[in-house]
């Protein structure tokens, strides 16, 4: 992608809400951690001011409002010219490389739309753990481990992550003593814990 591409992508990225590390933006945009940097310097000559959150686990956060020109790619997008590639023979080839640029732009665009397919349960899951990072609370969660079977844990929750097919929390893992991912559908039971850390 072009840079002005980019740097739009970084800024709908950003206006989520989401705190992103630059490896973390690196890694969706394709391009070195230097570029990033490159790209939020851009905006800032435009006056949109991105903050750095210092530290293990920082990143970039977007503390403002904007209006962000809308350039996602919808499903049903997709599966219009889906549709028209089976009637139209003619240019068939040319559409089907249309349609794999469209498949690419519309699963990048779902990032911050994962949250809303989320089922019922991992939702509440996903609710209390965010408001738990907000919040800088500690959780007691019943999780499912494949080697030990259920355990109670003591958790302090730092950041959410997508992963393939299923939603993480990255914690300090009291139990362990070391920063651990847990899997939102092997956690049994959670509780939002008064303490903070």
């Amino acid at each position: 992608m072009s840079k002005i591409a980019n740097t739009m992508t970084l800024l709908n990225l950003l206006a989520t809400g989401k705190k992103y590390t630059i490896d973390e933006l690196a890694n969706i945009l394709e391009v070195s951690p230097r570029m990033i940097r490159t790209y939020k310097e851009e905006l800032e000559k435009a006056g949109i001011y991105i903050d750095s959150i210092m530290g293990p686990y920082g990143g970039y956060v977007l503390n403002q409002s904007i209006r962000v020109p809308e350039r996602k790619f919808r499903k049903d997008d997709y599966e219009l010219l889906d549709k028209y590639i089976s009637y139209n023979d003619e240019n068939k080839e040319r559409l089907e490389l249309l349609k794999d640029k469209i498949r690419g732009i519309y699963i990048g665009s779902k990032q911050e739309e994962k949250e809303l397919s989320l089922k019922e349960d991992t939702l509440t899951k996903y609710n209390i753990l965010t408001r738990s990072i907000k919040e800088r609370r500690k959780v007691k969660i019943l999780y499912y481990s494949f080697n030990t079977g259920e355990n109670e844990r003591i958790i302090n929750p730092i950041d959410m992550f997508f992963f393939k097919d299923g939603w993480y929390c990255s914690a300090f893992c009291e139990l362990r003593k070391d920063m651990r991912h847990f899997e939102l559908k092997r956690i049994r039971k959670i509780e939002l814990l008064e303490e903070k850390y």
